[in-house]
């Protein structure tokens, strides 16, 4: 990762997680959150006096991001409302803390950390993220500015290089897997149970790719099956039947939000062999049907290994978006930096704007001359109060080792009033 400064406003800002890189989907299902644990926690998070948090939540990771005083405070809550636990986290899971953790968040929300690189769904899930941090009053103007950058920084690497182009993506790998594995596919019977993102996706996937006309759509909510089936085209069971359609089909796709197995070895009697995709976190489909004759089952981490031409080709354009995204990156770290000193500056102007009004107001009295051209001379004065400005923001920026020094010399010699930093 690129190295940066040590900021004294980044030190108590930290990002705690587990993720794909060394948790497998089991693992990760067990700290997962859903919408309603993600709310709780953030809740539990302002009650603890959290000054601002972003909660992600996706197949592939879970991460807090908090602005707080120290990162266990995090750990903890993410083990309290989800099913981990503190000694699973510490084998596990990581923390990151100042500007690591910023430079973490920018690669996550740009696709560059996902499983399937340039997976750009991610950038969602940061959004909604902030969204509920916003709602709940658990934002500041560091993380605000921070989220909108690494926004601003995925949306340039999606215009800007071809490392989202293709159909790359978890939903894609499933339709890739089925079209290598089965023969004649489009007379095959394929059931997909959930209608969340990645459900919606692999049935627009499935659609496209395999011209079959025999796939069933269920989820326990009719309506946002149905939704979904006449965009597409599909036919829609009640959850009820959920059981009979397993039984006559040859595939079945699992894409819901369950917090646990909805698919069990009791609503499996297949009398010809059955392939299972499960591409939910935590997983869906309990353990025990993998032993079941004549069930192949697949997991999401299976399928996010499956490579092709299309991914090849996106790691082609890794360095042109890392340089991308790094340049947004510095703009943030500056940003950051110039904040250490923005009130000494602020003050500084007001203090030098001060002088020239007061000078320009006596020369005035004195002069007709400057009184017929105030403007003229106002606007100078302005224009040497900016520049004068940016001397001494210049000179603070050279080191941070005495900035404390430097900003207390500048009040004094100013007789500015003590800024708060």
């Amino acid at each position: 990762m690129q190295k940066f400064w040590r900021n004294p406003m980044l030190d108590s800002f930290f990002a705690v997680g587990v993720s794909y890189i060394k948790s497998d989907a089991e693992t990760r299902g067990k700290f997962s959150l859903d919408g309603a644990a993600g709310e709780s926690l953030s809740r539990k998070a302002k009650d603890l006096g959290i000054e601002a948090l972003l909660t992600i939540s996706t197949c592939n990771r879970t991460e807090l991001y908090g602005y707080t005083e120290d990162a266990e405070t995090l750990v903890n809550l993410l083990c309290e409302f989800t099913k981990g636990n503190r000694e699973l986290f510490e084998s596990q899971g990581y923390v990151k803390e100042n500007a690591e953790a910023v430079e973490h968040l920018f690669r996550v929300g740009t696709g560059l950390d996902s499983q399937i690189l340039g997976d750009f769904e991610i950038i969602s899930q940061v959004k909604q993220g902030f969204r509920r941090a916003k709602k709940l009053e658990l934002s500041n103007p560091f993380l605000e500015r921070l989220v909108n950058s690494v926004i601003q920084a995925s949306k340039r690497i999606k215009t800007e290089t071809e490392i989202s182009s293709g159909a790359t993506s978890v939903s894609f790998a499933s339709v890739r897997y089925l079209l290598e594995k089965v023969e004649a596919i489009s007379e095959k019977h394929i059931v997909l149970f959930g209608t969340g993102k990645i459900g919606r996706n692999t049935c627009e996937n499935l659609v496209k790719h395999t011209q079959n006309e025999h796939i069933t759509l269920i989820n326990r909510t009719l309506e946002k099956a149905e939704r979904i089936a006449t965009k597409l085209n599909l036919r829609v069971r009640p959850y009820s039947e959920l059981q009979t359609e397993i039984r006559q089909a040859d595939i079945l796709v699992v894409a819901t939000g369950a917090s646990k197995p909805t698919i069990t070895p009791a609503l499996i009697f297949n009398k010809k062999p059955l392939i299972i995709l499960d591409l939910s976190v935590p997983k869906n489909v309990s353990e025990e049907v993998s032993d079941l004759n004549q069930v192949e089952v697949i997991d999401i981490d299976q399928l996010s290994k499956i490579t092709d031409d299309t991914l090849e080709k996106r790691k082609e354009f890794l360095p042109m978006a890392e340089s991308i995204y790094k340049e947004i990156l510095l703009e943030f770290m500056t940003w950051v930096d110039n904040r250490k000193f923005a009130n000494t500056l602020a003050a500084l102007k007001e203090k030098l704007s001060q002088f020239k009004a007061e000078e320009i107001d006596f020369q005035s009295k004195k002069n007709k001359s400057v009184a017929k051209n105030c403007d003229a001379f106002d606007d100078f004065g302005d224009r040497l109060v900016q520049k004068i400005t940016k001397q001494f923001a210049n000179f603070l920026r050279e080191t941070d080792s005495d900035l404390e020094e430097k900003m207390k010399l500048i009040e004094s010699v100013f007789e500015l009033e003590k800024s708060k930093r």
